[in-house]
């Protein structure tokens, strides 16, 4: 259980969003345009330049309203779906620290990660109709950069009441065991093992986190099966036409024959 993991203690979340705003400056994100809906959340989703947002819940608990605050943000999977639908090599990476990656210079737009995320995570930016836009994915990175420098995550560092934390990976089954005590469950994605932890007081989709997140089945199934099977006989086709060309030898073009010869 190698790497960091950012950990999100939900009963210590005030719903400051501080985070969305480090995350903001960190990376140099455009604000977002947006209106009253009604709700205190706001932006109203994630996108191309809003790579983490605060989910306010109302929860009714024995008669009472209780507010849940949950993130909506890359998990940063180790059995990521993004990496595993991307067709191109080296597009998403992960690095020792647990951080899945785009690499911008390489990502065509072709937006499999969008559909290969169990968590709907990835967003593209499409360009208008005037040029804007990139027509790249994109989404957290975990704050890869800053981790290089032996920083912390932006959203971690800011976080006033320390509900998020940026800890080591393999200090998690002595979190689960404390976090069992004061009667949370640990929320980690479940097989897909994420590198963004969280402690729940309430069941997760009260949380807007899925209850048992999985690979979408397409993508499942074209990294597991349907791609290794094109490749295998993209192999044995390459290898049948050189065992042919080696039992019969190149054709032998008899005079006359084709366009050129006698007439």
């Amino acid at each position: 259980m190698a790497g960091k993991m950012i950990l999100i203690d939900t009963t210590k979340c005030t719903g400051c969003r501080a985070c969305q705003v480090a995350c903001k400056q960190w990376n140099s994100l455009s604000a977002v345009a947006t209106r009253n809906l009604g709700t205190h959340e706001n932006p109203p989703d994630l996108a191309y330049n809003t790579y983490t947002k605060i989910i306010f819940s109302e929860v009714e608990k024995n008669g009472e309203l209780a507010w849940y605050f949950g993130q909506h943000r890359c998990m940063h999977c180790e059995d990521a779906g993004c990496m595993k639908a991307c067709p191109v090599p080296g597009a998403i990476t992960r690095d020792a620290n647990g951080a899945v990656v785009i690499n911008q210079e390489l990502c065509t737009g072709c937006k499999y990660c969008v559909f290969g995320c169990p968590f709907n995570v990835p967003r593209y930016d499409n360009k208008n109709a005037e040029g804007y836009g990139v027509d790249k994915a994109f989404k957290c990175t975990l704050c890869f950069d800053r981790l290089a420098m032996g920083e912390q995550p932006a959203c971690t560092k800011t976080c006033p009441t320390g509900a998020l934390f940026f800890t080591e990976k393999a200090k998690l089954p002595e979190i689960a065991s404390s976090a069992a005590q004061r009667g949370l469950k640990v929320y980690d994605g479940g097989s897909l093992k994420t590198n963004v932890v969280f402690l729940l007081k309430g069941e997760p989709e009260e949380y807007g986190l899925p209850a048992k997140p999985a690979i979408p089945t397409p993508t499942f199934l074209w990294r597991t099966i349907m791609k290794p099977l094109g490749i295998a006989a993209m192999v044995a086709g390459i290898f049948g036409v050189i065992a042919h060309y080696s039992y019969v030898g190149p054709k032998d073009i008899e005079e006359g024959d084709g366009k050129g010869g006698k007439h």
